[in-house]
């Protein structure tokens, strides 16, 4: 195998770690954002008051975005399956 073909594998697969983690990660943010704002404003400074509504909205995203997920998994899965046999073979 070459070094090239190690490359593309590895940066498509931090391609598509990065799509998946992305409306997860942004949306903890953008909770996170508007909950630090509200305890800063309202000076509530509760360690569940931050957590839960990040939990839910998290939950709430994989719920929406969880077969997509899949698919985008399941599709990079099988480009990978479908490389092995020009990666053994050399060509």
């Amino acid at each position: 195998m070459e070094t090239s073909a190690v490359l593309d594998i590895a940066v498509q697969a931090l391609w598509v770690s990065a799509k998946l983690a992305a409306p997860v990660l942004i949306t903890a943010l953008v909770v996170g954002f508007a909950i630090s704002v509200l305890q800063s404003i309202t000076q509530i400074q509760e360690i569940t008051l931050s957590f839960v509504p990040k939990a839910a909205a998290v939950g709430i995203v994989l719920l929406v975005s969880g077969h997509w997920m899949i698919t985008e998994m399941i599709s990079f899965t099988h480009a990978m399956f479908d490389m092995i046999p020009a990666l053994i073979g050399g060509g």
